[in-house]
């Protein structure tokens, strides 16, 4: 059968399939834990640390997309958020877990920490709304057209007044800067993409930035995670719907 389409979803799933399929690739990502990739390290991002430093960011619901081997997450969870961590690789999740009970957060702790494994379109989440919704490099992995349900899953989760935080690959420092356009001829994503403080108040425009910076540079010492290659933005959604 050769037409196939009938929904926006519909459409949506044939422009994946430009894509290699997701789940697959990062599921052999994680594999290698001892593989030579500053993301490994189990320390949270130097932003997030200098959010709740600040009072910028107070305990609450927090959605953590493409949570990776969870070291956001459980930093959150050991500083009073209730936290549901989502990841597309199962390999992933196994190792956040394990994360999780060793830093004595999680499942019997007493801190609220739970892990989904599943697309963060299409998880089954246990509240309807969250006062913070972190993303420290899911949105530069997403193929163009899904950024359409990344804001829509934004307008449904994300309360009144509630932050978004967002960490991307930075425009002239690392990641593909090829126009949407050309991704689909290319049939990839190039590894990332690239973004610019510009291009990401634009994209959220619906939202008050509060702050759009390089992420510090942190060394292997640290207590937190920095890489200058990367964009740091936190948004606040307004008090009314």
């Amino acid at each position: 059968m050769n037409r196939t389409i009938r929904t926006t979803e519909d459409v949506f799933a044939l422009l994946d399939r430009f894509f290699p399929p997701a789940e697959d690739q990062w599921d052999r990502f994680y594999a290698d834990r001892s593989a030579d990739r500053p993301f490994f390290v189990p320390k949270p991002d130097e932003n997030l640390v200098s959010y709740l430093d600040r009072g910028l960011l107070s305990p609450g619901r927090a959605l953590d997309l493409g949570c990776g081997p969870g070291r956001n997450a459980v930093h959150l969870a050991s500083h009073g958020f209730d936290v549901d961590a989502v990841d597309l690789s199962s390999t992933a999740v196994d190792w956040a877990e394990e994360r999780a009970r060793e830093a004595g957060v999680g499942a019997g702790s007493g801190a609220a920490l739970r892990f989904h494994r599943a697309s963060i379109f299409e998880a089954r989440l246990p509240h309807d709304r969250y006062d913070l919704v972190y993303d420290s490099g899911c949105l530069h992995h997403l193929p163009p057209h899904r950024r359409i349900g990344y804001l829509a899953l934004l307008d449904r989760v994300l309360a009144p007044g509630g932050h978004f935080a967002v960490t991307v690959f930075a425009a002239g420092a690392m990641g593909s800067e090829q126009p949407d356009e050309e991704l689909y001829r290319l049939g990839g994503l190039a590894g990332g993409l690239a973004w610019s403080p510009d291009e990401l108040r634009s994209l959220f425009d619906g939202f008050v930035p509060l702050e759009v910076r390089p992420m510090a540079a942190r060394t292997p010492g640290d207590g937190t995670f920095g890489m200058p290659f990367l964009l740091t933005a936190l948004f606040q959604r307004t008090a009314s719907l």
